[in-house]
């Protein structure tokens, strides 16, 4: 059994990833589909990227997992995110919804709020993307976030209750919320926000930590909660060396292939917070 400390649990869940190479299937935008492969390869995942409508909901049924990212919404993936979706959740396996530029936009808007009732294992956004899904905002400026995580708990816990889902609030710091826990994490560099697809690239890694951690005793709070800590180790990390930010995302990209479940958690803070009353 996994001993029960938020470190233990946490560690737990990076050596499941490196004992399984998860196979992670993600229908993610045309933006950040390479460095969404690299980042799944470096970690030791098995990357594919499958968004035709007919053939995706075949593979979702049979990876180890699904990241859906609306970050590029051609009508072809506006297809294939829900039936992918529904496939992963009647197959059991867990997926991601990544809910990028939701708010105003009338085309992924309604599209995430739709995938929402699919049975996502984990949601991961910016703290306006996810004040967005939980109705008590707008959405940011495009892909950046205009609120703060602090700001958007109390959305983040309702949406979690309201889906089942975990979810993560990244910025500054992170917030990962599932049902009675919260915990904040404080790790990664400024940096890692000037290099296109980090975000985009953790839903692909909490997906393969979701999936590597399936028939384990580890909650689905200790994988996303392990896929942020290993994303923003490994910013702490290439920022040391970095004398901008093309070393640093290659530096990044190196960290990510290097580092094991200890340094991670000697370059990582956690703070578990009490339920709200």
């Amino acid at each position: 059994m996994t001993t029960s400390t938020p470190e233990n649990r946490l560690r737990s869940a990076l050596e499941a990833l490196s004992g399984h190479s998860p196979l992670v299937h993600c229908i993610t935008n045309t933006v950040v589909q390479q460095i969404t492969a690299d980042v799944l390869l470096a970690i030791g995942a098995a990357p594919a990227m499958v968004d035709h409508a007919q053939e995706a909901p075949v593979f979702a049924a049979a990876a180890d997992a699904l990241l859906v990212n609306t970050g590029t919404v051609a009508e072809g993936q506006v297809q294939a995110m829900p039936a992918a979706a529904r496939a992963a959740r009647d197959a059991g396996r867990p997926w991601v919804l990544d809910p990028v530029a939701v708010g105003s936009l009338p085309v992924r808007t309604p599209l995430a709020h739709e995938l929402l009732t699919l049975g996502p294992a984990a949601v991961r956004g910016n703290a306006s993307e996810i004040a967005a899904l939980a109705g008590t905002g707008g959405g940011g400026r495009g892909v950046d976030s205009t609120d703060t995580v602090e700001a958007v708990l109390d959305a983040a816990r309702d949406l979690s209750a309201r889906t089942g889902a975990v979810v993560a609030v990244s910025g500054e710091r992170d917030a990962i919320v599932s049902a009675g826990r919260t915990t904040v994490l404080t790790s990664g560099d400024a940096l890692l926000a000037r290099v296109i697809g980090t975000g985009c690239a953790l839903g692909a890694t909490c997906a393969a930590l979701l999936g590597s951690s399936r028939d384990t005793d580890l909650t689905p709070h200790d994988a996303v909660l392990a896929a942020h800590a290993l994303h923003g180790a490994a910013g702490t990390l290439a920022a040391r060396g970095a004398q901008g930010v093309g070393s640093f995302a290659v530096g990044w990209l190196d960290a990510l292939d290097t580092l094991t479940p200890a340094d991670v958690l000697e370059l990582v803070g956690l703070q578990e917070q009490a339920a709200p009353a």
